[in-house]
């Protein structure tokens, strides 16, 4: 797959998704285990993005990175944990 097909992919994908999703009803409270699941898929794509760099597969290394920072900077949003990215950081 190419880096434009893959690319388009992930646009229509998101595109669906945020058409067709839904508000949950009754949210108030995250599970503390819900939140830890999260982090632990953020360090599951940091450590894909790594294996990919490493064997010069950079589009897929790229993409397993921003999956990494976007659901940092949700938890970050949603105030369930606390950090900022460091500065300087080409992000």
């Amino acid at each position: 797959m190419t880096l434009k097909e893959l690319t388009s992919k992930y646009i229509r994908n998101s595109e669906t998704v945020l058409s067709e999703m839904k508000m949950a009803q009754d949210v108030l409270v995250i599970d503390e285990e819900k939140i830890r699941g999260i982090i632990e898929d953020a360090r599951r794509y940091l450590n894909d993005a790594k294996y990919y760099e490493e064997r010069n597969k950079l589009e897929t290394s790229l993409a397993s990175i921003a999956y990494c920072e976007g659901l940092l900077d949700a938890l970050r949003l949603l105030g369930v944990v606390e950090f900022t990215w460091p500065s300087g950081s080409e992000k």
